[in-house]
């Protein structure tokens, strides 16, 4: 079967070749790949800007749903052949650290991740260690997004927290942006999403999935907007979605004192930022990396509910063999979500 991997270490050394069918291990599953999300993660890694660890060579991709066609031995009757599944990119977990034991395996040292470490799904056939079925109601492509949306409900929920009526603005109209948006409209948040220029259709659907405000900063000034919008204090909530460092510097200007900002997209290296507006203004800072069980729970449920509207962010759907002309689509800002159709 064909798979895209990463060959070796370096910027580049992606490719399309052949990959290996391997059969699952004893405690994890077969799944045959249906739809697979490209995530901005997995374009640090092709640029190799990631702090994840990496083994090479591997197939890139950890955004996934599918149906399981094997199981290993030790895999319990509550998952069988033929289930609607997505899966965690959490493959190996040493079980036994303090984070480990008190379900914030995300954070274990020892963790190694699908589509770093282990094969990923831009592939046919994946193995994973820890899955979830799907609702009956969610489809593959909006399925292959669980990944992205437990990743957003950690962060939004788990370690920022909303409280109802809050003003929450969102820097970076993204798929991260636009789910972080979701979930924070389904905690009772007043949401603005600022975007640029260059985001004026990603503004639009924002618009559509139900955001209170859209700004683009090009056109007015966020800053001014939001304290005309909260009584002059500022955000009571600033999700920092983009991972660009402009936006992160606006950021900080737009929480108010004793506000809560969380850093969610991923700069790719180091940044210059005025940390002393932390302390000025006793601004609780937060971060958060990929994501836990309970997370996963509540993204499906919410899927479930069809509170979170996952397959309106898909903007363009690629055969595996059109990866490159994905990755560069996706490089330049032009689609929303991109998948993977294997």
């Amino acid at each position: 079967m064909k798979g895209v991997v990463k060959y070796a270490r370096g910027d580049g050394y992606v490719d399309l070749r052949d990959v290996e069918e391997i059969p699952p291990p004893p405690n994890q599953v077969k799944i045959e790949v249906k739809a697979s999300g490209i995530c901005g993660s997995d374009l640090h890694i092709f640029h190799d800007k990631i702090k994840i660890p990496i083994r090479v060579p591997v197939v890139i991709g950890h955004e996934f749903s599918g149906v399981v066609v094997e199981k290993g031995a030790e895999v319990g009757d509550e998952i069988k052949i033929g289930d609607r599944v997505t899966g965690e990119p959490s493959i190996e977990i040493c079980g036994k650290c303090r984070y480990c034991r008190s379900e914030y395996y995300n954070l274990c040292s020892d963790r190694k991740v699908l589509g770093y470490w282990f094969n990923g799904c831009f592939t046919r056939y994946c193995n994973v260690t820890f899955v979830h079925k799907l609702p009956d109601n969610v489809s593959f492509e909006a399925g292959a997004m669980t990944e992205l949306l437990a990743c957003c409900v950690h962060g939004v929920i788990e370690q920022t927290g909303i409280s109802a009526g809050d003003f929450v603005a969102i820097t970076g109209p993204g798929p991260v942006g636009l789910f972080a948006a979701q979930v924070a409209l389904a905690e009772g948040g007043v949401v603005m999403v600022c975007g640029t220029s260059v985001d004026q259709h990603r503004l639009k659907l924002a618009e559509e999935l139900g955001v209170h405000h859209v700004l683009n900063i090009d056109e007015d000034d966020s800053i001014k907007r939001v304290k005309e919008l909260t009584e002059g204090y500022g955000a009571d909530v600033v999700l920092e979605c983009s991972g660009f460092p402009a936006a992160a510097r606006i950021a900080l200007d737009l929480v108010r004192k004793q506000g809560k900002y969380t850093q969610m997209g991923l700069f790719g290296g180091p940044i210059e930022i005025d940390f002393e507006k932390i302390a000025f203004k006793e601004i609780q800072v937060t971060g958060f990396v990929s994501q836990r069980r309970p997370a996963w729970k509540r993204a499906l449920s919410l899927m479930g509910r069809g509170v979170i509207q996952g397959e309106k962010l898909i903007s363009h759907r690629f055969p595996l063999d059109e990866w490159r002309e994905a990755f560069d689509l996706f490089e330049r800002r032009e689609g929303i979500k991109l998948v993977l159709i294997p």
